[in-house]
């Protein structure tokens, strides 16, 4: 049996983050949520609770305190702004006497990230996941107003992994050895266009949805009108039109390091079918 280990989960309020603190809770370890606001946060019971901000580094001092692995993000924050705050965390990571940390690629470079990977002092881990399942729950409102999906490039194929399945990989990573300086693409188990994924949500919530193609033009509108930011409606326009190869590529990573088959995208519509049954709560997944 792993040795019981204290984690600090930055981001653990996010989708990402509280399967982190999940996964880590269900293999015995002792866990520390980081958040801005520790009133606000809902976790299970055993997970410590504190109050730190990544954009203000010396306020994890506290946090860090007896951690032997360190879960971060790339984001803080209004409006997911990288963080540059990369180099000071690690040195309060160094000072703690952290020996794994494990970082949410966010995208893209960041300094952060390079910090963490130019780190020879720690064993790092990059996930590198590709789009989330979570993120069909933007359709939520449509499906459960209309029962119908508006999506551009409906044929658009993509490898979507379950989000427990990061956090699975995250917390093997974050007490297991064996893991250092590795980058890890993870994904789920199966191709799927958009049609297969609204299919696969009509079967669990028992009732049909219609899907219907809009053109890029339309898509474009209808973002603006949603107030998106023109450089996510760029980047949507390129992962959507263009998706790149490793967005609809199957890779076992999940297997290999957790040792169980990863998630499908029908196990994800029937844990959440409730969702597109009934009025959404109105929340928005984090996008990878």
């Amino acid at each position: 049996m792993t040795q019981t280990q204290k984690i600090l989960v930055t981001g653990a309020t996010g989708t990402v983050g509280r399967q982190v603190v999940a996964e880590l809770l269900a293999r015995g370890h002792a866990v520390r949520a980081l958040t801005r606001d520790p009133k606000k946060a809902d976790f299970p019971a055993g997970v410590e609770v504190v109050q730190g901000d990544l954009t203000e580094p010396d306020s994890l001092g506290p946090a860090l305190e007896g951690i032997t692995g360190l879960h971060l993000i790339t984001f803080g924050g209004p409006y997911f702004a990288p963080l540059e705050t990369g180099p000071r965390i690690l040195e309060l990571a160094h000072a703690a006497g952290v020996r794994r940390v494990t970082v949410l690629h966010g995208g893209g470079p960041t300094l952060l990230e390079d910090a963490v990977r130019a780190d020879d002092g720690v064993e790092w881990t990059v996930l590198m996941p590709v789009e989330f399942m979570a993120n069909a729950l933007e359709w939520a409102d449509g499906v459960v107003a209309e029962d119908e999906v508006r999506e551009p490039f409906v044929a658009r194929l993509s490898a979507m992994v379950h989000e427990a399945d990061i956090g699975a990989v995250a917390a093997v990573a974050l007490t297991e050895e064996g893991h250092g300086g590795q980058e890890y693409v993870i994904t789920g188990p199966e191709l799927l266009t958009v049609g297969d994924k609204v299919a696969t949500i009509a079967a669990a919530r028992g009732r049909n949805i219609a899907l219907v193609e809009l053109t890029e033009e339309q898509a474009v509108a209808r973002w603006r009108t949603a107030g998106r930011p023109e450089d996510v409606i760029g980047f949507l326009l390129e992962a959507y039109g263009n998706t790149p190869e490793v967005g609809r590529t199957v890779v076992d990573t999940v297997e290999k390091v957790t040792g169980r088959p990863a998630r499908t995208f029908a196990q994800w519509a029937a844990e959440h079918a409730d969702i597109f049954r009934s009025e959404p709560s109105g929340s928005t997944p984090d996008r990878p």
